[in-house]
């Protein structure tokens, strides 16, 4: 077996574990501080929306020796707007300006011909209307609304309100930051970027779900016994599908990593950058936040509940009883036959074995 297979193989029997929820508010700044950073990057610098939201035009060259900066230099000249000038495969240029209408186009069509050194009758231009983005921005937003309602209904229904709550926090959480990174790096807004961003919500859901389905599981009956809090089960709900949530993670990054910085960074290829950031971005946000975001603000709205409360403070005051006797608070404790057994804690840091006792299994059973 690999090492890591192993290492999953101790976190799912609760052999090794981190304190996630135990750390919860470490979690919570990081989280705060990164959406703060993404929230002032977009009042102040904004979204670099495309052309299909603006307006414009793209004008398409046959194959020419001429340059993207000397392309670039021509249109701006030419139109007074900002340009953006992509090489094609055919040794072509696709020349986008924005704000620019029907009665401009030919003049820079012609400008074009003159500087480029082609001719004009073979320059295409296509000119786009912004009602057309916005057609799309107003989808997209519905779209977007219809999700997130549906979300909650389901989670509420499969789950309980307070993980739709978490989920829905979550899923806010990594497009705020996606957004935000948009707004840093200056990437174009296209349709493209509006598809990736509601790629990726589905993504995001998905680590989630898968953790608290092992939460729900391993709470069954939890007031029945007294041996384990809430946030404990949690921590090792959480720790039990970790090397699950990486690798589901990293296979879903490796080709989305390839077309943004191979296709995008290394070719060239400006169109992938639309949607593979926002992908990129988004994937590596959902499972950051199911892992640290998600099931520890379960926990804490879990852990206000009055029976929650009075199975806490029972289980302290019988581990503070046995610890005064001088003896191991679960040798005092018994557990319910209706507890799962898979509702065991996890060591408060990774590498740190907890004493053997049948991995959380009642002495004498099987």
């Amino acid at each position: 077996m690999s090492r890591l297979g192993s290492l999953g193989s101790r976190l799912y029997r609760g052999e090794v574990g981190y304190d996630f929820i135990g750390k919860r508010k470490i979690w919570y700044g990081i989280s705060i501080l990164i959406t703060i950073t993404a929230v002032v990057a977009l009042a102040v610098s904004g979204l670099n929306m495309g052309i299909e939201f603006k307006g414009g035009a793209v004008f398409t060259t046959p194959s020419t020796s001429a340059s993207v900066a000397q392309a670039e230099e021509s249109a701006v000249s030419a139109s007074g707007h900002q340009a953006i000038v992509q090489k094609l495969g055919n040794g072509g240029l696709r020349i986008q300006i924005t704000e620019v209408d029907l009665a401009k186009s030919d003049a820079i069509k012609a400008e074009l011909s003159k500087d480029l050194k082609v001719p004009e009758e073979k320059i295409n231009a296509d000119l786009v209307g912004p009602s057309w983005g916005e057609q799309i921005a107003n989808k997209a937003w519905t779209g977007l609304g219809i999700f997130m309602i549906l979300v909650v209904i389901y989670l509420a229904i499969a789950f309980e309100w307070r993980m739709a709550i978490a989920a829905l926090v979550a899923l806010i959480h990594d497009i705020t930051i996606t957004v935000g990174i948009y707004a840093l790096v200056g990437f174009e807004v296209t349709p493209g970027t509006v598809i990736g961003l509601l790629t990726i919500l589905g993504y995001s859901l998905y680590d989630t779900v898968v953790v608290f389905d092992s939460l729900k599981e391993g709470t069954k009956g939890i007031t029945k016994q007294t041996r384990w809090t809430y946030s404990e089960i949690a921590n090792r709900s959480i720790n039990g599908t970790l090397v699950r949530s990486i690798n589901t993670t990293v296979v879903a990054l490796l080709p989305v990593a390839g077309l943004l910085f191979i296709g995008g960074g290394v070719l060239g290829a400006g169109m992938l950058n639309d949607i593979s950031l926002s992908l990129f971005v988004g994937l590596a946000a959902g499972a950051y936040s199911s892992i640290f975001i998600a099931t520890p603000l379960v926990a804490d709205l879990k852990e206000r509940e009055p029976q929650m409360k009075a199975l806490k403070k029972r289980i302290l005051a019988k581990r503070a009883a046995a610890a005064a006797k001088g003896e191991s608070a679960e040798d005092e404790q018994s557990y319910d036959d209706d507890v799962p057994v898979d509702a065991a804690p996890t060591a408060a840091v990774v590498g740190q074995r907890q004493q053997p006792r049948g991995h959380g299994r009642t002495p004498g059973k099987r």
